[in-house]
């Protein structure tokens, strides 16, 4: 038994010696692969074990055990209760917050990138970005997102991934839907000459008429009239929008004027806001017109026509610039305003009108009266003649 003890020893005593080189020999020395080092013991040359050295962390390409993780938050602008708030329309951007908290324990720089799934990279204000974020912090960006003109209509999603050194990565999604045109006209024309334009948009739907009649003649860098509708809108998307940009015109011959008449209904009767607006003028000159009219008849905006007009215009000795509007609503309110302008003029305006009281839209086929009893009894017995009375009965439930 001594015997075979005494071998090991010697075994251990021989192997350990065949890894260790002494460090002060020569210089550039190193240790061989093999046990861990520890100490000498006596004279024997024999190396004990000794505890492991710990992994060094704040050299690059070390990390600690608590890396933390990075939380990514995409949300639409807005209440969160809004209504259908994640409908757009061609066009319409989107408006969403972009929210990255560092639950890490140190500072980072943030690697924010879009993932635009459904979507195409063209539509979005930014694809990449970097934010320093500090320890236990949250740091926020705008983010825009535009379907172009030829979107199709549909559901649509994208994600915001977030990294950063020594941390766990983090993303959020979004979905959003976009909806189809129903009308579209869009117009731009730049030039010197004779130009006109006509148009003439009805809708019972959304209870809108529109008429324009435009006559051009001179010289204009750039004139634009588009007009979009969207019977069923929802979210944000307006029933009816027309857009408006005049630049840089001017006369070329004595006669020469831009002259128009544009008109705006949103009738009451067939639900919508009861308001009108009329737009005349015949000018010699204007630098620029930056005009947009929304009618929001469904939707979270419902019951709301909006119109706003930023123009730089002379009319010249004969000319003018005129503007009408007015709300009705039977036996609620009427208000009425006129602006004439006559010389050189740099106007800002914005005229909106709401119908709290008619959230409701009207029905045209009695349905809406349920059992209340009629306030107009039909005097005949003729279908038409019924059918007559109860949309009577429905219009003056509506108001």
């Amino acid at each position: 038994m001594k015997r075979l003890i005494i071998t090991i020893l010697i075994l251990l005593t021989a192997q350990a010696s065949a890894t260790v080189e002494d460090a002060g020999s020569a210089a550039g020395s190193s240790i061989a692969a093999g046990p861990a080092i520890g100490w000498s013991a006596g004279n024997t040359g024999a190396i004990i074990p000794g505890p492991a050295i710990p992994s060094v962390t704040s050299v690059d390409g070390f990390c600690p055990s608590d890396r933390g993780s990075m939380r990514v938050t995409v949300d639409l602008t807005g209440p969160k209760g809004e209504e259908d708030r994640a409908y757009t329309t061609q066009g319409k951007a989107q408006d969403y917050t972009v929210t990255v908290k560092n639950d890490g324990p140190s500072d980072v720089e943030a690697e924010l990138s879009v993932n635009p799934k459904d979507c195409s990279q063209d539509w979005f204000s930014w694809t990449s970005k970097t934010l320093a974020i500090p320890a236990g912090v949250s740091r926020s960006e705008a983010l825009s997102v535009k379907p172009d003109m030829d979107a199709v209509a549909g559901t649509y999603s994208f994600a915001v991934e977030a990294s950063a050194k020594c941390c766990r990565s983090g993303s959020d999604e979004a979905v959003f839907k976009v909806q189809d045109y129903d009308y579209a006209s869009e117009t731009a024309v730049s030039g010197t000459g004779q130009f006109q334009i006509d148009k003439n948009v009805r809708s019972m739907d959304s209870g809108i008429h529109s008429d324009k009649n435009i006559l051009l003649s001179g010289s204009v860098d750039a004139l634009v009239k588009n007009e979009y509708l969207v019977d069923q809108a929802k979210g944000r998307n307006p029933n009816f929008q027309e857009q408006d940009a005049v630049d840089n015109y001017h006369q070329v011959y004595g006669n020469d004027s831009l002259s128009g008449t544009e008109s705006f209904r949103s009738s009451s009767i067939f639900g919508g806001v009861g308001a009108k607006l009329l737009e005349s003028y015949d000018v010699q000159q204007m630098e620029f017109k930056n005009q947009d009219f929304n009618l929001h008849q469904t939707g979270s905006l419902k019951k709301m026509a909006e119109f706003q007009t930023a123009d730089n215009f002379s009319t010249g000795p004969s000319g003018f610039y005129l503007i009408n509007a007015n709300q009705i609503v039977p036996g609620q309110k009427s208000l009425k305003e006129s602006d004439l302008y006559r010389g050189a003029f740099e106007i800002n305006r914005r005229i909106l009108f709401r119908d709290r009281n008619a959230l409701k839209g009207a029905c045209f086929d009695g349905s809406c009266l349920e059992n209340k009893p009629p306030l107009f009894v039909s005097p005949c017995f003729s279908g038409s003649c019924s059918d007559f009375a109860n949309k009577l009965n429905a219009f003056a439930k509506s108001t």
